[in-house]
C-alpha cells in the first residue's frame, strides 16, 4: 500500500509545490524506537565533531535550500539566507560550549517546529538537544516540511543512525509523537502580544523605521516582535503617520523576485485569520491607515496599520501573528503603562522616546520579562 502523501503550497502563487510523507502511528512508533535504541551510545559520545559537522552541512546546504524555504514559507530570499546562516550559528555556538557547561540533558524527545521560522527553530532546538546527549524526532509544521525534510536528510548522514528522525504530516501527528511516553517534549516557543508604548515628545522620524520592522519582519508573522502600540499624548498623530508612510512604500510580493521586502502570509488559514481581525476592527470602529488583502493569486496582504484601535478590540487582545498593527491613543503615560501591563505578563516589551531616561523609567514599569528601549529584538 503507497504511503499517504501531503501537498505542499506555495503561498505566493496557492498552487502545490509537490508533496511529502503524512506520517501516521506506525512512522511514530518507528522513529521513537529508533531515538529510544541510539540514545545509550549517543549521550556518553564526544558528541563535538558532530555539531561541527552539523553546522557544515548547514552552511553548504544554504545555496541549495534557501530558495526551497523561500518558496514554501514566502519570505524573501535574503532573510531565508539569513535564516540559514543563524541555524548554522547555533550549531557552532553549542559545539564551542565548554565540557560540563551544559547540563539539563532530556533523553529521546519530541520537537515540533514551527511555519514562521522553520529552520531556525528546529536548528535552535536540535544544536542544544544534540549538545546534551539528547536525540531527536523533530516534526515541522505540515504548512513547511520541505525545507526541513532535505536538511533533515542531510543532517543525518554525518550523525548516528537514529539520533535525528523527521516526521512530516497534517495532525494529529504532532499529537500522536508528544503522546509517545518514551519522548520528552521541548518547551513550546512562547507566545506573544508585545506591546510598545512610544512617549508624548518622541520625534516619529527617529523611531519610525525601527519600530515597523520591529513589527513586520517576516511579514509580521512571529511570536516575539510588537503587536500593538500605544501611543502616548502628542506622539500619536506623528507615529500614526510615520507608520502608514513606510507601510506604503513597502514591497509586497514573491520573495523569489529580487527586491520584495515582505512575502505572502504563509498559509490560507492565517490569511483568514490576518483578514478576519482588520475587518473586524474597522467594524468597531478603527480605521484601516493603509493596507489590506491584495488581489491576485497568492495570500498577499499589504501591511496594515490600524488607528484609532483600543483594548476592547480582538487586534489588540490577541496576537495577530501577520501584518496588521494597532495603534492606540493614550492622554497619559500612565494609562499607556496600565494598557499595556493588563495582559498576561511575562513575554517582552519595549518603550520608545527621545528621552531615553525617561524611557528607561518608564521601562521598569512594564510588568514583562525582557524590556528593551528604542529597539525590539524579534530574533
Amino acid at each position: 500500500m503507497d504511503h499517504p502523501r501531503l501537498a505542499v503550497e506555495n503561498p505566493a502563487t496557492g498552487r502545490p509545490i509537490t508533496t511529502v510523507p503524512d506520517d501516521g502511528p506506525a512512522d511514530v512508533d518507528k522513529a521513537v524506537r529508533a531515538a529510544v535504541g541510539a540514545w545509550p551510545a549517543w549521550r556518553v559520545s564526544d558528541r563535538h565533531a558532530a555539531l561541527l559537522s552539523c553546522a557544515v552541512v548547514v552552511e553548504e546546504a544554504a545555496p541549495v535550500l534557501a530558495p526551497v524555504l523561500t518558496e514554501e514559507q514566502g519570505k524573501p530570499l535574503r532573510e531565508a539566507e539569513d535564516e540559514f546562516a543563524e541555524a548554522a550559528a547555533w550549531f557552532r555556538r553549542f559545539a564551542g560550549a565548554r565540557a560540563g557547561s551544559l547540563v539539563g540533558g532530556n533523553g529521546p524527545i519530541a520537537a515540533i517546529t514551527p511555519w514562521s521560522f522553520p529552520v531556525r527553530v528546529a536548528a535552535r532546538q536540535l544544536a542544544r538537544s544534540f549538545a546534551v546527549g539528547d536525540t531527536v524526532v523533530l516534526k515541522p509544521s505540515p504548512h513547511t516540511p520541505l525545507t526541513t525534510v532535505h536538511l533533515g536528510r542531510m543532517l543525518a548522514e554525518v550523525l548516528p543512525p537514529g539520533v535525528l528522525t523527521v516526521l512530516t504530516g497534517r495532525e494529529p501527528l504532532g499529537e500522536w509523537l508528544l503522546a509517545a511516553p518514551e519522548l520528552n517534549r521541548l518547551p513550546p516557543e512562547p507566545d506573544g502580544n508585545d506591546p510598545a508604548i512610544v512617549l508624548p515628545g518622541t520625534d516619529p522620524a527617529e523611531i519610525a523605521e525601527s519600530l515597523f520592522w520591529s513589527a513586520f519582519t517576516n511579514c509580521g508573522q512571529l511570536r516575539v516582535a510588537v503587536k500593538r502600540v500605544y501611543a502616548a499624548g502628542s506622539a500619536y498623530d506623528g507615529v500614526v503617520e510615520a507608520l502608514a508612510a513606510l507601510a506604503a512604500k513597502v514591497v509586497v510580493g514573491d520573495g523569489r523576485t529580487p527586491g520584495t521586502q515582505l512575502g505572502p502570509v504563509n498559509n490560507r488559514p492565517r490569511y483568514d485569520r490576518v483578514t478576519g481581525l482588520a475587518e473586524a476592527a474597522r467594524s468597531d470602529g478603527a480605521r484601516l491607515v493603509t493596507g489590506g488583502p491584495l488581489e491576485g493569486p497568492g495570500h498577499f496582504f499589504a501591511p496594515a496599520i490600524v488607528a484609532e484601535a483600543h483594548d476592547g478590540m480582538r487586534v489588540v487582545a490577541e496576537d495577530q501573528c501577520g501584518p496588521v498593527l494597532p495603534v492606540i491613543r493614550c492622554s497619559t503615560v500612565d494609562e499607556a503603562l496600565g494598557l499595556a501591563n493588563d495582559t498576561t505578563p511575562g513575554s517582552r516589551a519595549s518603550v520608545w522616546g527621545t528621552d531615553e531616561e525617561h524611557a528607561v523609567e518608564v521601562a521598569t514599569r512594564l510588568e514583562y520579562g525582557t524590556v528593551w528601549v528604542n529597539e525590539h529584538e524579534v530574533g
